[in-house]
């Protein structure tokens, strides 16, 4: 299994880009727009649609508000298993997303890190104005 992770340094607090990141079903507007052009929520699972045209849908799995941790899966997509972790820690007068991603099969882990670079430059954007 391939293991992509990923720090993000943000130039906002980790109080305020926890809300945004927690907002499951606004991760389009507040947290990577332009990476992410579209969402439809479907009975808890979110439906995005990336800047590629790519479609995945993604289920939340943990909101954890005391260690500002959100974890999805996507579960209609071509990996055969996707499993991801978002996690925001202070650092100094900004904060620090961990992000951390799960992923089979191994031969996807170059393009899906690919996306990660791009999704972490539109994040650290739109999170400085959390």
């Amino acid at each position: 299994m391939a293991t992509l992770k990923k720090e993000i340094p943000v130039n906002a607090g980790a109080t305020p880009v926890w809300h945004a990141i927690r907002d499951f079903g606004a991760v389009h507007t507040k947290v990577a727009p332009g990476f992410l052009t579209g969402l439809e929520m479907d009975q808890g699972d979110r439906i995005l649609t990336f800047f590629n045209g790519m479609v995945a849908r993604e289920r939340l799995v943990t909101l954890d508000d005391e260690n500002c941790r959100l974890v999805y899966a996507v579960i209609d997509g071509q990996a055969s298993h996707y499993n991801a972790a978002v996690q925001v820690f202070p650092e100094g007068d900004g904060s620090r997303i961990v992000w951390t991603i799960d992923l089979l099969p191994n031969e996807l882990a170059p393009a899906i890190g690919t996306l990660m670079d791009v999704a972490a430059t539109a994040m650290k954007k739109a999170l400085a104005a959390a």
